[in-house]
């Protein structure tokens, strides 16, 4: 490859990178709608060859997705309901615990008054000034991002139209993408495509499995031990685990609402609730994701946690949400785009044998580990 053409290929990917971040605030529904088609391609597929018309097809895995997403949704709503007016009905008792027993303690230390007043009435004593700027910087915060509400709840309601549209002609979409490429490049291209969409594909099974693996643990664990709410807790716990940490998170900190709110709960059915959660991980961590997922993505834990944060940061909560799929389809380009370079560089691919022989061997000063030739 010419310097020149090189020039224009990183012309083209800087080009690309900043037409992506100004378009970023547009561009989260029909990543995300895209995503979906992808997902559901493969069930559409399947009602098609059952000689349904493609449409039709479409309609039902609409249907079908809209069952699990509503399931979940009645599962989900009364468990938040319970949960807050319990922790509204506990929440006067440890204010009055905290006033009693732990205030006093440190009181010297924030206030150097041992008889300084603690508890709502004081805090609306002393902070009302504050309190109501507060507020009103609030409501004015509030009212700024009116905007950004609206643009939200507009995303949402176009994640199912783009998605309709684009599983119904994605077979269509992918053909007349391929008659594009040159006939000298098509080949490779493909190559490509495929090995991006075996590692996507392998990845999203591999996960969904983890998923449902966690929410049957968390679910066990919390049942075990006698939590209200086990399996709508656990199994919400489980399927939000797509986001890396979110399901531990938000798990732990359910079930620790739910254990304090019990009658009969406290620390120890606090820490209970924790050693669940830490199992469940150690065994996601050391089992379940070497097994299910592998090295589907492969990227350095690190890199899967800046690609969370980069991809929420340019695209919200959604962005979040397709960080890691994004992520493996990125990494299958970037080990081509390696492998090439190391093809047309030999002496690069000298240098990496060379020093994966250094690494290796025994160190300097060490002996050898005897082999049947010397013995």
């Amino acid at each position: 490859m010419t310097f020149e053409r090189r020039l224009m290929v990183l012309a083209g990917f800087v080009g690309t990178g900043v037409l992506l971040y100004l378009l970023s605030p547009v561009l989260t529904p029909f990543i995300a709608a895209a995503l979906l088609a992808y997902v559901g391609d493969p069930l559409t597929d399947f009602f098609e060859r059952r000689k349904l018309p493609r449409a039709i097809a479409v309609l039902i895995v609409f249907v079908l997705t809209f069952l699990v997403l509503s399931g979940l949704v009645l599962m989900l709503v009364p468990l938040v309901r319970a949960q807050a007016t319990a922790l509204f009905d506990v929440l006067p008792r440890y204010l009055q615990l905290l006033e009693d027993q732990v205030w006093p303690h440190i009181a010297p230390y924030i206030a150097g008054d041992t008889d300084a007043q603690f508890g709502l009435g004081a805090m609306i004593e002393n902070f009302g000034a504050t309190a109501g700027s507060v507020g009103s910087s609030v409501l004015s915060s509030l009212t700024r991002s009116g905007g950004a509400v609206i643009t939200a709840v507009v995303n949402i309601l176009l994640i199912p139209i783009l998605t309709f549209y684009l599983l119904r002609d994605w077979d269509t979409l992918v053909r007349r993408i391929g008659a594009l490429i040159p006939v000298s490049r098509r080949d490779a291209a493909f190559a490509l495509a495929r090995e991006t969409d075996e590692t996507l594909a392998a990845f999203l099974r591999g996960q969904m499995l983890v998923m449902i693996a966690l929410a049957a643990m968390y679910t066990i664990g919390l049942s075990l031990i006698g939590l209200q709410f086990a399996l709508a807790i656990g199994v919400v716990a489980g399927l939000v685990s797509f986001v890396p940490y979110l399901g531990l998170i938000f798990g732990i900190g359910l079930a620790g609402i739910t254990a304090i709110n019990a009658p009969d709960g406290g620390v120890v059915m606090l820490a209970l609730v924790v050693v669940v959660f830490t199992v469940a991980q150690f065994v996601e961590g050391s089992v379940l994701t070497p097994k299910f997922v592998g090295d589907r993505i492969g990227l350095h834990p690190v890199l899967v946690i800046f690609a969370v944060m980069a991809f929420g940061q340019l695209f919200g909560f959604f962005g979040v949400l397709l960080a890691l799929p994004a992520a493996a389809v990125i990494a299958v380009f970037v080990r081509y785009a390696y492998s090439n370079y190391l093809r047309e560089h030999p002496e690069a691919q000298e240098y990496l044998d060379a020093a994966q022989t250094e690494a290796e061997s025994p160190a300097d000063g060490e002996p050898e580990t005897p082999t049947d030739e010397g013995m």
